[in-house]
């Protein structure tokens, strides 16, 4: 039944009778996963029961399974009836749509206003500048966005610019699509390029057509525009027509996906065209709806409301302003749609969100449903990748591929989607990777639409009137997501039987009170993702540790301790436990949890070992291959009986009196068991000096290089108070890139870097201290891209010599003020370099320098 839903996708959004027949199939197939995990909650329970109760009630289980049988049956029954009335049906319907697809070629083409193009003016002149360069060699030039975002508009301003038309003897124009033929593009070239082409042309084949073009090129200075290419085979297919004689020759080339302009030019980075501003927005707004007149003053701010909603991207604000264009121009009028302007933008699917839809349509199965995911989240949400990448693996979106971590996996399925410029990153981590993501407004309204018609999930963001609604309110959809209103939500006593997901974003701080926490195993029996993280709770939800379907828990509250209860989830794979207390007593068994994966706390957390000792000829049955994060711990749980069942571990944070953690009994510490972690790359340790004055959490110093992880990529340190001599052993980590010095992590007037250190480090980041003299020359940091200093009041200046590192790409200063000086003169000295190496600068999208608080 699945194999057919995937199969069925693209025909359902053409044939009602598709979509009818796939309707029932999904229904069905989600029907047979409810009976067998209802199923196995039955026997877990049945499991749990003690003797006496089995004696008592005999018939109870065997009933159960009866009903489970019948189940089963009345589904084989349904999917009996589906194939035999309506399979013809759909054989007919794939049939006639091959004939549909060979016998019609026609391609829709974007429609270009090139009047009125607002804010494009410096985008046009980059552009322009990028096309006529002294370069001789011919040069690809690649515009990348979203759909929408006005590429193909661009694109046709620089094409008309006189200073273009101008340079370029030959010009030509085509749009590729998505999907294209090879032999019409090339016959669209070829008929830009002749004057008047021959009949005989249409007869050549696809060799010939290439020769033809080349030789029309011959000798001359062209400029070619692929407009709307998809594919990196699109790319392969037509490059062939296009020689490079040397002679100053251009491609400009417009695409949705990264991928297709690194591959057409990979020395030099694309231009990714922004979003329009709040400004250009309303400009483009007003143009639209009044054309030469000015806005009515009345109407002003409730337009500038309108076109903010619109996010930037000037196909949603053309739809509103053609229907704004029908409209009374009363505020009243205006005010409604303000209040609802992507309802208002979808009414016209054919006009925005149908466009956008091409990209979805064009994804592999296993990122569509890690697309549509998105709709989950509020508006403008900046989505955690740590999280985001936990709820794909515990939703079952990554698909295990070899020796392959799901993590790992589930990132690149995120970076697949950035490339197709269907999600935004919002903000990036140090070493480079995404942080932090968010997808445009029209983009989810697109995700609402399409996870709406797979009943894939619900959102909730009005008042439940009453609990009879709300059962109709999610009865068919796998996950629930409550955006505000939750206490009402809760208060209606929700029933939700068929729920695989419930998470909560709610605007507004929520506490939910001790004789409330049973609604979850009330209401959704069958759950894996309970994400209540914004929900504060007066006590631990025992309840929830009947949910044996359980993947992934989010919860937060006054809580001391984690019963050992939560050890009977068998499939749960990640903890997530936010807490007000300092500390945190875990006594869930993980080493009997065999999916168990990460564990994030906030406090710190005592983790303690297998309770059962291991029989020294066996196996160590304890050992958790699968555990990749734990974090964050207190020192004493650092043990080898910890550590050493940990072999995989990525992740470790330690936090709390870390003198424990370095102190030396007997020829060893606690810190000797990190060495073992041969797969650790991030290391964070957090001294707690509370209560104790801070001199007295003092750090005497570093452990020896040896018996830091052999691996380890990122480390953090804080209130650690050391001394700088002992910078000598960080810099010495062979594989350190990211090294963030937080509050305190080290003291004293002066730092001077040794040579021979800190080989591979990119990021620095060095928080509040009391550091007067930073005395450091570029050798001290070959590779460094990245610098930020915060709340150093006391530094003088930051080192000239930073200058003379090449790869340094940005520097940040936050309430520094006495080395904002020093910092200018090195953006001085950048800027200088950039003009003597001005294609080095290219690449790296030359230096910045950001000074907070502006000045």
């Amino acid at each position: 039944m699945k194999a057919f839903l995937k199969d069925s996708k693209e025909k359902r959004s053409e044939y009602e009778l598709v979509r009818e027949l796939v309707r029932q199939i999904r229904d069905v197939a989600y029907e047979a996963e409810d009976t067998i995990d209802t199923f196995v909650v039955e026997a877990a329970m049945q499991k749990e029961r003690s003797a006496l109760s089995r004696i008592v009630h005999p018939f109870d289980y065997p009933k159960k399974l009866r009903s489970v049988a019948k189940d089963i049956e009345s589904i084989k029954a349904k999917v009996k009836e589906i194939y035999e009335k309506k399979m013809f049906g759909i054989e007919a319907l794939y049939s006639s749509e091959s004939v549909k697809k060979s016998s019609s070629s026609q391609r829709r083409k974007p429609v270009v206003e090139e009047d009125n193009v607002i804010g494009f003016d410096e985008e046009a002149k980059e552009l322009v500048s990028r096309l006529t360069n002294i370069a001789e060699s011919l040069e690809v030039v690649s515009v990348v966005g979203m759909g929408g975002l006005g590429k193909t508009t661009l694109a046709k301003k620089v094409y008309s610019d006189p200073a273009i038309e101008f340079h370029f003897f030959v010009r030509a124009w085509v749009y590729v699509s998505q999907e294209y033929s090879r032999k019409e593009v090339l016959l669209a070239i070829l008929g830009c390029l002749m004057q008047q082409p021959s009949d005989q042309t249409s007869k050549m084949n696809e060799e010939m057509i290439i020769e033809e073009i080349c030789k029309q090129l011959n000798g001359r200075r062209y400029l070619i525009v692929l407009d709307d290419v998809w594919t990196t085979d699109a790319w392969n297919d037509l490059k062939t027509a296009f020689p490079n004689q040397n002679c100053g020759s251009r491609i400009l080339l417009t695409t949705r996906n990264t991928d297709v302009a690194m591959l057409a030019n990979p020395d030099t980075p694309p231009h990714h065209l922004r979003f329009l501003n709040d400004d250009e927005s309303f400009e483009l707004l007003s143009t639209k709806v009044f054309r030469k007149k000015s806005c009515p003053f009345e109407l002003v701010e409730l337009g500038r409301t309108i076109a903010k909603k619109c996010d930037g991207l000037p196909l949603a604000i053309v739809v509103i302003a053609g229907l704004l264009l029908k409209k009374d121009k009363t505020r009243d009028m205006w005010k409604k749609v303000a209040e609802s302007v992507g309802s208002y933008v979808a009414r016209d699917p054919k006009q925005c969100l149908d466009v956008l839809a091409l990209s979805y349509k064009q994804l592999p199965d296993h990122l569509k449903v890690c697309f549509i995911y998105f709709g989950a989240f509020p508006e403008d949400f900046p989505i955690p990748v740590w999280k985001l990448v936990m709820l794909w693996v515990a939703e079952g979106f990554i698909q295990e591929n070899g020796q392959e971590c799901l993590e790992d996996l589930a990132e690149e399925y995120l970076g697949d989607l950035v490339e197709r410029n269907l999600i935004l990153i919002a903000k990036r981590r140090a070493n480079g990777r995404i942080k932090t993501c968010r997808v445009h407004d029209m983009l989810r309204d697109l995700c609402l639409r399409e996870a709406a018609e797979e009943k894939f999930l619900q959102v909730i963001k009005r008042n439940i009137p009453d609990q009879t609604s709300l059962i109709s309110y999610n009865y068919s959809h796998r996950r629930l997501c409550v955006h505000s209103h939750v206490m009402n939500f809760i208060h209606s006593k929700p029933s939700g039987p068929h729920v695989r997901s419930f998470l909560c974003f709610p605007s507004e701080e929520t506490e939910l009170s001790r004789e409330h926490t049973s609604f979850i195993h009330e209401a959704f029996k069958l759950v894996r993702v309970l994400d209540i993280r914004s929900i504060n709770i007066s006590r631990f939800p025992v309840e929830i540790t009947q949910l044996v379907h359980l993947r992934y828990i989010s919860i937060f509250g006054n809580f001391k301790v984690l019963p050992p209860s939560i050890s009977k989830l068998w499939s749960l794979q990640s903890l997530v436990v936010e807490t007000t207390t300092r500390d945190l007593d875990i006594q869930v068994d993980i080493w009997k949890m065999s999916r168990f994966r990460h564990l994030h706390t906030n406090g710190s957390s005592r983790l303690h070992g297998p309770q059962a000792k291991t029989r020294m000829d066996n196996e160590d049955p304890f050992v958790q291959g699968n555990i990749q994060t734990i974090s964050t711990i207190s020192p004493d749980s650092c043990t080898e009986n910890i550590l050493a069942r940990t072999p995989n571990l990525k992740k470790l944070g330690i936090r709390g009196k870390l003198a424990i953690l370095m102190e030396v009994k007997k020829n060893t510490s606690l810190f000797d068991n990190l060495a073992k972690l041969d797969n650790l790359d991030k290391l964070k340790l957090l001294n707690d000096t509370f209560p104790r004055p801070p001199s007295e959490g003092k750090l005497r110093g570093l452990p020896p290089l040896y018996k830091f992880p052999p691996h380890l990529n990122k480390l953090t340190l804080s209130d650690t108070l050391l001394d700088w001599k002992h910078m000598s052993t960080i810099a010495m980590l062979p594989n350190l890139e990211v090294l963030k010095l937080k509050v305190f992590a080290f003291r004293g007037p002066q730092w001077d870097p040794l040579d021979g250190g800190f080989r591979l480090l990119k990021y620095l980041h060095i928080g509040k201290t009391d550091l007067v003299h930073w005395k450091a020359s570029g050798h001290h940091f070959p590779r460094l891209e990245h610098i930020v200093v915060e709340q150093c009041g006391d530094l003088v200046a930051i080192p000239q010599g930073l200058a003379d590192v090449s790869a340094l790409r940005t520097m940040e200063l936050h309430h520094t003020p006495s080395a904002i000086g020093s910092a200018r003169l090195i953006l001085q000295q950048k800027q200088m370099q950039q003009k003597t190496q001005p294609q080095q600068f290219m690449r790296s999208n030359g230096f910045k320098l950001l000074i907070y608080p502006p000045e």
